[in-house]
């Protein structure tokens, strides 16, 4: 699977990326920042927050000699477009059902 045909559910499929998220959510971290947060070698870190940055969730600015990764919004909004289609599916089931009840209550 290459990096190209990852959507962002395939990113987010794999915990240790859904752990760095959540550590970058808290601050903004360097590569070995993140790494020190994983029982895995550094260049495996690397190759994760290579698809991180591929795919959208997260942006990398060289400070002074470190790499800090930091989160974007990008990546999210086809999670959040997905999401939000069930929010709407899910609204719509429920205020029917909340007709449905209030009319026979009155009947």
């Amino acid at each position: 699977m290459t990096q190209a045909t990852l959507d962002a559910f395939q990113v987010i499929a794999d915990p240790g990326r859904r752990y760095m998220l959540q550590l970058l959510s808290k601050e903004n971290l360097t590569i070995n920042g993140l790494a020190e947060n994983f029982d895995m070698s550094r260049p495996a870190v690397s190759k994760h927050v290579k698809i991180l940055q591929a795919a959208g969730f997260i942006t990398i600015t060289d400070i002074g000699r470190e790499r800090y990764c930091m989160l974007r919004q990008d990546g999210f909004k086809e999670l959040q477009d997905w999401i939000g289609f069930f929010d709407k599916f899910w609204g719509a089931k429920l205020k029917k059902l909340e007709m449905l009840m209030n009319q026979k209550a009155k009947g």
